[in-house]
């Protein structure tokens, strides 16, 4: 067990930058202990009876399993009681009635939450973990907390990728803080204020000098930390293990790409793409290997991924290796290939095993395994099978091993097979460009 003495600099900084402002944003590089540090100022307020209900806020398995195991990790934190409200609705009342000091939920079950308690509403504080799953104004979970914010004396958000697709993501996050004073009252004038719109009104970029009038908007509010200068982390190394097509597979992706339609190899099915985004998707999975027709049946095309991954796992003997996957058909070929896999549950049992080394092969998606898990101490080989587009998951995920407590050289394998990949991964480096300028600018 560590105590409070052993928390770094700047998470003693964070303690205080939360408890002297009424609502505040950390936005601290992922892995450097946003749980811990937000925790340690809920403890001390907690104590000085400035609040007497705290809810935190999680995605699902992280709401499961990783706030409560954190604080049984420090001394300082091990008092704290904590009641999950999370599973069916029997279990999630049951939760609501229990006394605790710290109550967490499902970011799922806001909405059920906020409409439950109604006028009863009684948590005063607030904790958002992963805030960037807020950053749509106009979701069921925003527009719930939203709605009883008046009622919470304390709000803190945290994250380690607040803009992952630009500037617009910022309104709904910051909004949570200060209900409007910074950026504005609603979407729509933070638009006008800082944007320009195409002539169809869909597409918006910034004004000249707009983010520079952004950042001075906010930085009273936020706090950033970045892992260099504060943290000595092992190298995170990666790579792109080019896995070419062949002849014959080249010219049905190029077919496909330029006509939006090819024939399956049953030579009855046509597999066809109705807009330039379905084409897109449906070039990520052709990539993998096998595509979905309109009634979701899979047609197999290669295996050439496969392939890769043999080399990978037969040249790392010794190690655990954690693997992506992005769609269902890929999680399916991958469990027949590898029986010995196992996949990373809901509950999150799988967490303890990998991290005692039991585990092999981790096959997990980057939506449900991206956010606040902490698997560093199973492994440090890295494998992204199947690719998405979010940056946000993309860096979430890298960051499951990546982070405090990993020992070893972090090795990164990016599986590619088809331009599309390469697009997407050229992609993610423009946006983490957008992001990283933002977060450079609130670096305290």
């Amino acid at each position: 067990m560590l105590n409070r003495s052993n928390l770094h600099n700047y998470q003693n900084e964070g303690v205080e930058f939360i408890k002297n402002n009424k609502s505040v944003g950390l936005f601290l590089d992922m892995g450097l202990g946003k749980t811990t540090t937000s925790l340690t100022a809920l403890s001390d307020i907690l104590d000085d009876f400035e609040i007497i209900r705290p809810l935190i806020v999680a995605p699902l398995r992280v709401a499961n399993t990783v706030w409560h195991n954190e604080a049984d990790n420090w001394d300082h934190l091990k008092h704290l009681g904590f009641s999950i409200i999370t599973g069916n609705s029997k279990e999630r009342l049951s939760a609501l009635d229990q006394k605790a000091d710290v109550y967490v939920i499902n970011r799922e079950n806001i909405p059920w939450l906020v409409k439950h308690l109604g006028n009863k509403w009684n948590f005063d504080a607030l904790i958002i973990d992963e805030s960037s799953s807020f950053k749509n104004p106009t979701s069921k979970r925003f527009r719930a907390l939203k709605s009883i914010l008046k009622r919470i004396k304390k709000t803190v958000i945290l994250t380690g990728t607040p803009s992952p697709n630009g500037y617009m993501d910022l309104w709904s996050q910051v909004y949570l803080l200060d209900q409007g004073e910074r950026l504005g009252k609603n979407i729509s004038m933070y638009r006008r204020t800082y944007f320009d719109a195409d002539f169809m009104g869909y597409n918006y970029t910034l004004k000249v000098g707009a983010k520079e009038k952004i950042k001075e908007k906010i930085k009273d509010i936020i706090m950033y930390v970045p892992t260099e200068g504060n943290v000595e982390l092992p190298d995170f190394v990666s790579s792109v293990l080019d896995t070419p097509l062949d002849n014959k597979l080249k010219k049905l992706y190029k077919d496909f790409e330029q006509d939006m339609i090819i024939q399956a190899n049953d030579e009855e099915t046509n597999l066809t793409a109705v807009s330039a985004a379905t084409l897109s998707n449906k070039l990520l999975q052709f990539s993998s290997g096998a595509v979905y027709d309109e009634d979701q049946n899979i047609h197999h095309f290669h295996d050439l991924k496969f392939d890769t991954l043999d080399e990978i796992i037969e040249d790392n003997p010794n190690d655990n290796l954690l693997i992506a996957y992005n769609y269902k058909h890929e999680l399916d070929r991958l469990i027949k290939k590898y029986p010995q896999a196992v996949v990373m549950d809901k509950e999150g049992n799988a967490v303890k095993q990998w991290n005692e080394g039991k585990i092999k092969i981790l096959l997990a998606h980057p939506a449900s395994a991206g956010h606040g898990l902490n698997l560093q101490h199973g492994g440090s080989v890295l494998v992204w099978f199947g690719f998405n587009w979010s940056l946000e998951l993309y860096q979430q995920f890298n960051k499951r091993l990546h982070r405090q407590g990993q020992k070893n050289i972090v090795r990164c394998f990016h599986i590619a097979v088809g331009e599309i990949e390469y697009r997407l991964m050229r992609k993610l480096a423009e946006k983490d460009v957008t992001q990283q300028d933002l977060l450079n600018a609130l670096q305290k």
